[in-house]
C-alpha cells in the first residue's frame, strides 16, 4: 500500500476542509495506507490535548477520533516553525505527535511510492 500524507493548513476558522483533512486521513488509514498527517497553521493546536476535542463540526465524526487512529496507526507532524509560533514544544503536545520541518515534509512527499494531499 502507498503512503499517503496529508497536510491540513485549516483550523477552526475553516471546519470544513480541516475536517476533510482528518476525515481523509481516517478513510486511509481504514484501506490500508500508511498515513502521515501534518497539520499546519491553526490545524496545529489539534495536536494540543483537549483541542480537537473542542472541535465540532455538524455531521460530523468527532475529529478527536480521527486524530487518535492517526496517532495510533499513522504519524501525527506539526510543522516546525508552526509550533515556535505558537511557544509549543513537544511537551505541549499530545502523546505521540511530533513537531518536523519543510525538509522531512519534502522528503515525504518526494518518496516514490507517496501520494500527497493539501487541505
Amino acid at each position: 500500500m502507498r503512503n499517503l500524507v496529508i497536510k491540513c493548513t485549516a483550523g477552526s476558522e475553516d471546519p470544513e476542509r480541516c475536517n476533510q483533512a482528518f476525515t481523509v486521513a481516517a478513510a486511509a488509514l481504514a484501506s490500508g495506507a500508511r498515513v502521515s498527517l501534518w497539520l499546519t497553521g491553526e490545524a496545529t493546536w489539534f495536536a494540543v490535548p483537549g483541542r480537537a476535542e473542542e472541535f465540532s463540526l455538524a455531521g460530523a465524526a468527532p475529529l478527536s477520533e480521527a486524530r487518535d487512529l492517526v496517532l495510533e496507526h499513522g504519524e501525527l507532524v506539526v510543522c516546525t516553525q508552526c509550533a515556535a509560533r505558537r511557544d509549543l514544544t513537544s511537551d505541549d503536545l499530545v502523546a505521540g505527535a511530533v513537531i518536523a520541518g519543510a525538509p522531512s515534509f519534502v522528503e515525504a512527499v518526494l518518496a516514490e511510492d507517496a501520494q500527497a494531499l493539501v487541505y
